[in-house]
């Protein structure tokens, strides 16, 4: 397999108050498991900024006007409850984007088999009209927009494995069966969306994990609600929003998986892209807040990509 691995270091100053845990540390945290020789295979690339424009194939234009106002010149500025902004926010956000359209590139152009993106900020929580949950752009819909906008997919699956709950992607696809969307995470916990009884136009797929679940009920639920979902689909592209807050040391949650399940899981969905598209999978870093656990489980997700 052929991987490649977008980052770009600019994305470490979307700066954040102290304490808040979505914070400049996760990106070293990434960028020091990778030095590991198991990742001397990894095709390296600086992610690029996307133009403000590329946020519009997700989010109305009065959104990105909304973002732009609040970025602040010095300081912080505090765009809802949990989400705040600093003066290179903005570029990073767009890098985010950025990234996350190349690696549909690359795969559609055949240059990579797969694609891990390490960015900040994050983007499942954000809304077509909302931010929120550390979340400025959904770079998961504008992905899976820009497939279908430069590369004609007909269909586009997304599965989300963060411990908390894709609700902007949701809500950006609910209505519309060409994007598929399949998600595990605890419930309840925020954002408080991601219900059985949540099923769009038949292409919401949500598996939600009990406090205190760990691997078996993971795996069930993974095999029993997401691999069915993906198979029906037959997608184009699978597109992976790749968060690991459900290690056990995250403390953001109560889910108990090890990095040993996210290379399980990563395999599961790769059988899948072999059969079904090419290969194709773009992975995205959502969250994952304790540096050891997602340095571990980071690692083990894109050993898998590498390996197949």
């Amino acid at each position: 397999m052929t991987t490649f691995y977008y980052s770009n270091p600019i994305c470490l100053e979307h700066l954040v108050p102290a304490g808040h845990p979505e914070r400049p540390d996760r990106m070293k945290a990434l960028e020091a498991v990778f030095e590991h020789e198991h990742f001397n295979t990894l095709v390296r690339h600086v992610a690029p900024e996307a133009a403000a424009e590329a946020v519009l194939l997700a989010h109305p234009e009065s959104y990105l006007e909304k973002i732009r106002k609040a970025i602040p010149e010095t300081g912080f500025s505090r765009i809802d409850s949990d989400t705040t902004a600093s003066p290179r926010s903005m570029e990073s956000a767009l890098i985010s984007v950025g990234g996350a359209m190349a690696a549909v590139d690359a795969v559609f152009r055949k240059e990579a088999d797969n694609v891990f993106v390490a960015t900040r900020p994050p983007g499942h929580h954000a809304e077509k009209n909302t931010s929120m949950g550390f979340c400025l752009f959904n770079q998961a819909a504008i992905a899976a927009r820009h497939a279908q906008k430069a590369y004609g997919a007909e269909r586009v699956a997304i599965v989300d494995w963060d411990v908390h709950h894709g609700n902007g992607t949701q809500d950006i696809f609910y209505d519309d069966p060409s994007v598929i969307y399949c998600s595990t995470h605890q419930m309840p916990l925020y954002p408080g969306t991601g219900a059985l009884r949540e099923t769009g136009k038949g292409n919401i797929f949500n598996a939600p994990l009990s406090t205190n679940d760990g691997s078996d009920h993971f795996r069930e639920a993974f095999r029993s609600r997401i691999l069915p979902a993906l198979e029906e689909a037959r997608p184009d592209l699978i597109i992976i929003s790749a968060g690991f807050d459900a290690h056990h040391r995250d403390p953001l949650a109560e889910i108990n998986l090890v990095a040993d399940d996210f290379d399980w899981a990563t395999g599961k969905v790769m059988e899948i892209a072999g059969r079904q598209c090419g290969n194709r999978v773009v992975s995205l870093l959502e969250g994952g807040y304790d540096l050891v656990g997602l340095a571990e489980s980071a690692a083990a997700h894109v050993i898998r990509l590498q390996e197949g």
